[in-house]
């Protein structure tokens, strides 16, 4: 069967004995044509299944109506959060989102630049790989802005919005610590990104604050899953060998803060299986506020991510930038707080 011809403006108006541009202007809704003769170009487009070519017209007008979006692995729930966020804000302004992902790849992630650039798109919001950034120098400079998601880019004069990291890890700590806890380990990602060093950074400048001796074994670290293409970026059976260990070690009245609520989901296990009980003999609190926190026994404390104000705000950043009205500012960068959600993997005795 012969895939049928997809109408054009032509076939309008040569069903109708109308000039091409006519047909134009009256679907672009222009005054030089009469509301009659709109509405039979609307209905005659109607009948002959007429969609306009987006990027034939983004060849006239200069202009794609697309946003790139560059994101390490789709399946990270704050990203599949932040995707939402950032369509929904696009789409309100019209524009279209390409996704591109990169498994934390530097290679795919210069083969995603490449792709965008011949593309034309009219903005990029990225998270970036954080290894190398001459390839995303190359995209600003040959004139499409870009505003970077989450992590930053030294070297890179461009925007950035994000998380604050720090303050969110400081945040958890600090409770951990106020709850009565006597000593605390950080289970961590272990991948050379902003995020997870900022939450390092905060956990740690907590607990030198206190006077609370920080071990080099306290720190714990989880292999990455990142680089898998398509996997799920965390599996909670990482953090459960490496919670098995921590039971049998882990002294009463101890805490645990997770780098991400899967982290926790497996420590769960390994210290329920070992006799523990939480929040009774382990407080753990995690990061992320994922859908299953609240119904975990106990249900987890854990840190929400302001994943939808971040994509709202990096697209208006983005908007702005290609509307020239920034065009003179310098570079912001613009942390956004997270949220401590306290529930009773961490309360002992109503604290």
């Amino acid at each position: 069967m012969t895939p049928r011809r997809r109408a054009t403006l032509r076939d309008i108006a040569a069903a109708l004995d109308l000039s091409v541009n006519t047909v134009s202007r009256a679907l672009a809704g222009k005054d030089a044509v009469s509301p009659e003769t709109r509405e039979r170009v609307r209905a005659e487009a109607e009948r002959l299944g007429y969609v306009p070519n987006t990027m034939a017209r983004s060849l006239v007008q200069g202009n794609a109506m697309t946003l790139g979006l560059v994101i390490t692995n789709p399946s990270n729930p704050f990203y599949a959060r932040l995707i939402s966020a950032i369509e929904e804000r696009g789409r309100v302004h019209g524009y279209a989102l390409m996704l591109m992902v990169t498994e934390d790849s530097v290679d795919n992630e210069r083969r995603v630049v490449d792709e965008l650039m011949r593309w034309g798109v009219d903005g990029v919001l990225a998270v970036p790989v954080q290894h190398g950034f001459d390839h995303w120098e190359r995209l600003r400079k040959s004139g499409t802005p870009v505003v970077l998601l989450n992590r930053g880019l030294p070297g890179l004069e461009t925007d950035l919005v994000g998380v604050d990291y720090y303050d969110s890890a400081r945040q958890a700590t600090e409770h951990l610590l106020a709850g009565g806890a006597r000593e605390l380990y950080l289970v961590e990602e272990d991948l050379d990104i902003s995020p997870v060093a900022e939450r390092v950074r905060g956990f740690r400048a907590v607990l030198d604050e206190q006077g609370v001796t920080v071990r080099d074994d306290h720190m714990v670290k989880v292999p990455t899953r990142r680089r898998e293409a398509s996997s799920q970026p965390w599996d909670p059976v990482d953090s459960y060998e490496i919670g098995r260990d921590l039971a049998a070690r882990i002294g009463p009245g101890a805490a645990v803060l997770a780098g991400n609520d899967y982290f926790a989901l497996g420590v769960y296990r390994a210290f329920t299986e070992h006799g523990l009980s939480v929040p009774g003999d382990v407080r753990v609190a995690g990061h992320g506020d994922h859908a299953f926190a609240a119904y975990l026994a106990p249900p987890l404390t854990t840190v929400r991510l302001p994943a939808t104000e971040v994509g709202a705000m990096a697209v208006d950043r983005l908007l702005e930038r290609m509307s020239g009205e920034s065009e003179a500012g310098s570079p912001q960068r613009t942390l956004l707080p997270a949220e401590l959600v306290v529930r009773t993997s961490t309360m002992v005795g109503g604290r």
